[in-house]
């Protein structure tokens, strides 16, 4: 009897494999990992072989541009306006990415609207004027810094989505923007560590100044970009998306350009390449590789978001700003104090919570 109870007894008691596979944490692993083969099995593989070339687009030609329009500066470069038209003198290279999708994916142009034709040239307009105001940040700001602060836009965004888009806002976002803003804070008031020798006070903050009105400029385009699929478009496709990225880089060409001649730029291109650090070849190839690698970095952003999801999209932005960052003390020995790096460390928390929430607002919206 008692031999026959310790038998029952020993065939009563679960296993460890069988009580760890019960546990509400191997559970949740189960279940994500089944959820993740399942999604990667609805996709063909040449969906991710994409979606992981647009995220390395992002996290190296982003990067490698704002290293480039820094190397600029430090090589002799002086104009603002010679490398905001950089910006977007690889405009081509989206309408060279567009044109095949009317044929392959058999589909239409968008009828150009009087208003819809306002709107690419606005969105233009104030492009130009984002990308002069970036030029000055990367003119009297380290790479580092100026990355750091540049990601304030994510800030901008939300607010502006919020009051012109109406997109919806939670704690865990709002407690993100308050994380990224106190990270700005933070690099304000230790700017004396990191600013250049060649560089006054007053230039120290012109430069700061200009990379948060850029950041503000960049969050409101967002903004105004998403109310013209909503009003205007009436669907939101990759297609479309690269038809207004062409459009309005166009635009931002043309005012840039503009710019560049009114302020004599282009003669000024002779004298800067005679002088430049290490000659006229180089000179050329920071330029080239500026513009290409910008368009590059939207494009990225662009396949990612509607490949995958804002939530991706939002992860790379923030992984892409500590790379420029830990990049630019590498390669170009940008000065990083202590409190840079807690800087970059908060920012990261702000992004993560920003990330976080905007999740949650979109699995409701879906749910």
């Amino acid at each position: 009897m008692s031999k026959g109870a310790s038998m029952e007894e020993g065939q009563s008691e679960p296993s460890p494999s069988t009580s760890r596979s019960h546990s509400p944490f191997w559970a949740r692993v189960i279940t994500l990992r089944t959820t993740l083969w399942e999604g990667y099995k609805s996709k063909p593989m040449s969906h991710w072989i994409l979606l992981l070339l647009s995220s390395l687009s992002m996290l190296v030609a982003f990067p490698a541009s704002s290293l480039l329009s820094r190397v600029y500066y430090s090589d002799g470069g002086t104009s603002k306006w010679i490398i905001s038209w950089v910006a977007v003198a690889g405009w081509p290279i989206s309408a060279l990415i567009l044109l095949p999708t009317y044929f392959v994916c058999k589909t239409s142009p968008t009828p150009l609207t009087l208003k819809l034709t306002t709107s690419y040239v606005l969105l233009g307009f104030l492009s130009a004027a984002d990308n002069l105001m970036y030029a000055y940040a990367y003119a009297y700001l380290p790479a580092s810094t100026a990355s750091l602060l540049a990601s304030s836009s994510l800030v901008f965004s939300a607010l502006f989505g919020y009051l012109i888009a109406k997109n919806k806002l939670n704690a865990s976002m709002v407690n993100g923007i308050i994380i990224i803003t106190a990270a700005m804070a933070i690099i304000a008031l230790d700017s004396s560590s990191d600013r250049y020798g060649n560089v006054t006070s007053s230039q120290y903050i012109l430069g700061f100044f200009w990379d948060i009105m850029g950041s503000a400029l960049h969050g409101l385009i967002f903004a105004l970009s998403e109310l013209v699929f909503i009003k205007l478009v009436g669907r939101l496709s990759f297609h479309v998306v690269l038809e207004q990225q062409a459009m309005v880089s166009f635009f931002a060409f043309i005012f840039t350009t503009i710019g560049l001649l009114i302020n004599r730029d282009f003669q000024g291109m002779v004298h800067e390449a005679e002088t430049f650090k290490d000659g006229k070849s180089s000179y050329k190839q920071v330029l080239i590789w500026g513009a290409i690698t910008f368009q590059l970095g939207v494009l990225g952003a662009t396949a990612v978001l509607f490949l995958s999801s804002t939530v991706l999209a939002g992860v790379l932005n923030a992984v892409r700003v500590p790379l420029t960052s830990i990049a630019a003390v590498i390669l170009l020995h940008d000065p990083m104090s202590g409190f840079k790096i807690l800087s970059l460390v908060i920012t990261f928390w702000g992004f993560g919570s920003y990330i976080y929430g905007n999740a949650n607002v979109s699995n409701k919206a879906s749910s």
